[in-house]
C-alpha cells in the first residue's frame, strides 16, 4: 500500500487527508499544534482509518512516505519538505491535489492580492444562475478537495470556481486553468516570499499556464509588469474604453454599463456593493462569464441578486444614524485604504491585529483624510500609533480587544458626527483570532449587541 502524508489539519488538510483515503492511500496527517479542537478532529479522522499526529513535524527521513501534501498555511520552503524534496518525495500542494481529481472539468482560478473573493463569489454566483454546478472553493473557504470528494460520489462540476493564493499556487505543478484572472498586485505576504519579484513570478506562473486570461487594466503594476507578457489577454478598466489597447477584447465600463467586446451586458448599479475597485471586480467577473458563453441575462439576474460578500465591507446593521461595517478581510495595508475610500467620510476606523510588512502611505493619508477617529486593537496598536503620530494625525485611541472597540467606536461616532464605524484592520487575526472570518463575526456579534 502506497503512504501518503499530510501537513496541516485545517480544513484543506483534512479533505486531503479524506481524498487520499478515498484513493487508497494509507494517510497519515500532522500537526505541529495540539488542541481539544484538534484531539476531536483527531478522533473523527482515526473513525475513518486515518491516523493524526499532534504535536508533531514532518520528518521525511524517518518516515516511509511516497507523497507529502502540503496545506496552504504551511511554508513551501520549510526545511523538512525540501529535504522530502531532496530525497525524490513527491510533494504539492492540496489545490494540486484537487486539480488532479477534477482536471475533467474546466477550471477559472482567480488570484491577486486584493478582490479575489468578490470576483470570485461574483463568478460563481453567475454561472449558477446560469443553471450550472460551478462551485466555488479554494481560498474562499470550501477546501478544493472538498469538491473532489463530493464529484467521486456524484458527478463532476461543470465549471471549478477557485479562488487560488500564492501559497497554493507555488505548491503546484500541472494545474491549467480554463481561464485565469488577476485581480490586482501589490506587495504582501513578503514575509514568506521575501521580494516583489518573486510574489509576482509566482502569480505569473498560474496565468501562464491559463488558456486564457482576464487582467485588471486599472492596477498600476500590471499595466507596467504584464501588459507586455499577455498582450491579447482580456483587460479590463473601470475608467473605460479609451484606457484599453484592444477594447474589442476587453471590459470596460460606458454610461453607467458594464460592456464586454463592444456589448452592454449589466448596469452597474445593479450591483449592491460600494466602491470603485468592485466595479472592477464586476468587469472581471462578466468577461469570465462572456468567455464562457453565459447569457447576459443570467448575468444580469445574478448580479441584481448578489448579496454581496461577508467581512468584505459588509453592511451589518445601522445603530442611532450610524453604519457599522465589517471589512474585517482587509488584511493588508492596500486593502484597508480601499475599504476606507468606499465608505461615507468621516467614519470611525477599527484597525490593528498581527501586522504584516508593507507600504502604509496611502492607508495613513486616507485616515488623515476620512477618518474622524481611529480605535486600535491587538498586536500592531503601539506601532500604528507611532505611524499615527509621525504623520501628525492624534485622534486615535488604543482599546486592544474588539470588544471595547465596538461600543466605543458608536459611542465617538455620536460625538463627532461619524456617519459610519468600520472594521477595516490592515492586518492580519492570528495574534487574537484564529483567521479573518471569526474576527468579523465577533464584530458583527458586538454590532447587534448595541
Amino acid at each position: 500500500m502506497a503512504f501518503a502524508y499530510v501537513v496541516g489539519l485545517g480544513a484543506s488538510g483534512i479533505a486531503a487527508a479524506r481524498l487520499l483515503k478515498q484513493e487508497g492511500w494509507q494517510v497519515t496527517v500532522s500537526d505541529a499544534n495540539d488542541s481539544e479542537a484538534l484531539r476531536q478532529v483527531q478522533q473523527d479522522l482515526a473513525a475513518a482509518g486515518i491516523t493524526v499526529l499532534l504535536g508533531d513535524r514532518v520528518a521525511p527521513e524517518a518516515a516511509k512516505m511516497q507523497r507529502i501534501v502540503v496545506s496552504p498555511g504551511v511554508r513551501w520552503d520549510l526545511l523538512a519538505l525540501l529535504k522530502a524534496r531532496e530525497l525524490g518525495i513527491e510533494t504539492i500542494g492540496e489545490m494540486e491535489l484537487a486539480w488532479r481529481s477534477l482536471s475533467s472539468s474546466p477550471w477559472i482560478a482567480v488570484t491577486g492580492t486584493n478582490g479575489k473573493t468578490t470576483t470570485t463569489s461574483l463568478i460563481a454566483a453567475i454561472f449558477q444562475a446560469a443553471g450550472l454546478d460551478a462551485p466555488a472553493c479554494g481560498n474562499i473557504g470550501y477546501a478544493a478537495c472538498e469538491v473532489a470528494l463530493r464529484d467521486r460520489s456524484t458527478h463532476a462540476p461543470d465549471w471549478v470556481i477557485a479562488e487560488i493564493s500564492s501559497y497554493q499556487i507555488e505548491a503546484t505543478s500541472t494545474l491549467s486553468p480554463k481561464i485565469g484572472i488577476w485581480t490586482t498586485f501589490t506587495p504582501d505576504h513578503l514575509n514568506r516570499h521575501y521580494t516583489l519579484d518573486n510574489y509576482y513570478a509566482i502569480k505569473a506562473k498560474l496565468l501562464n499556464q491559463s488558456e486564457q486570461q482576464i487582467m485588471n487594466g486599472d492596477d498600476p503594476y500590471l499595466r507596467q509588469h504584464a501588459l507586455n507578457q499577455w498582450p491579447d489577454a482580456c483587460w479590463t478598466s473601470v475608467a473605460g474604453k479609451q484606457h484599453l489597447a484592444h477594447p474589442e477584447r476587453g471590459a470596460y465600463l460606458e454610461d453607467g454599463w458594464a460592456v464586454f467586446g463592444g456589448d452592454r451586458i449589466v448596469p452597474v448599479a445593479a450591483l449592491r456593493m460600494v466602491g470603485r475597485h468592485n466595479h472592477q471586480n464586476l468587469l472581471m467577473a462578466v468577461a469570465a462569464a462572456r468567455l464562457a458563453g453565459i447569457d447576459p441575462e443570467a448575468i444580469a439576474h445574478a448580479i441584481a441578486a448578489f448579496p454581496g460578500v461577508p467581512h468584505r465591507l459588509e453592511y451589518i446593521c445601522t445603530w442611532n444614524g450610524i453604519d457599522l461595517i465589517n471589512d474585517s478581510k482587509a488584511t493588508n495595508y492596500d486593502a484597508a485604504q480601499v475599504g476606507l475610500a468606499s465608505v461615507a467620510a468621516p467614519a470611525i476606523l477599527i484597525a490593528g491585529g498581527e501586522p504584516k510588512a508593507g507600504d502604509d502611505t496611502s492607508w495613513l493619508a486616507t485616515i488623515q483624510a476620512r477618518a474622524a477617529a481611529v480605535l486600535l486593537i491587538g498586536n500592531a496598536a503601539a506601532s500604528f500609533s507611532q505611524r499615527l503620530e509621525q504623520v501628525g494625525f492624534t485622534q486615535y485611541e488604543i482599546v486592544e480587544t474588539m470588544e471595547r472597540a465596538v461600543p466605543r467606536g458608536a459611542e465617538l461616532a455620536q460625538q463627532l458626527g461619524a456617519k459610519v464605524v468600520l472594521l477595516s484592520p490592515a492586518c492580519a487575526s492570528f495574534d487574537q483570532y484564529a483567521n479573518f472570518e471569526q474576527r468579523g463575526d465577533d464584530f458583527r456579534q458586538l454590532c447587534k449587541q448595541l
